[in-house]
């Protein structure tokens, strides 16, 4: 069971970090996932009219800090510790799903998987392996 549903991750986020308010949606945490949704952005294309990489990289981080305050609560010095990601396929403009799963949920380090698609599309056009630091209770 998570520690934060969607209105906790929401509520956390909007005390600590009120800049990036509503960057992303959260549709969905269960039990080790969490989904979110990027609305579309001019402002998130590069010339040739796709999304570009910074925009999906920092989707996949968000969506991995999200699953991580799921699991372990409100926790301010939760950060990235490695991002690697894959760039699949050339995503048109449009909103795009990012979904992450834990992968592993250890004492010091979260690792977990985000698969990135656009919607209405089944093929991911990103994929990212993401491992966060888990502070010390």
């Amino acid at each position: 069971m998570p520690k934060l549903d969607a209105a906790g991750i929401e509520a956390f986020i909007a005390e600590h970090f009120s800049r990036v308010t509503g960057w992303v949606h959260i549709e969905e945490v269960t039990d080790y996932r969490v989904r979110v949704r990027l609305p579309y952005r001019d402002t998130s294309l590069r010339p040739g009219g796709t999304i570009s990489g910074p925009t999906l990289m920092a989707l996949a981080d968000t969506a991995m800090y999200y699953l991580v305050l799921s699991q372990i609560g409100p926790a301010i010095h939760t950060v990235t510790v490695n991002l690697t990601i894959n760039f699949l396929r050339r995503p048109e403009p449009g909103e795009l799903i990012a979904e992450a799963e834990l992968l592993k949920l250890g004492r010091k380090l979260a690792v977990g998987d985000v698969r990135i698609h656009s919607l209405g599309h089944k093929d991911p056009v990103a994929q990212a392996t993401v491992t966060y630091s888990v502070p010390s209770s």
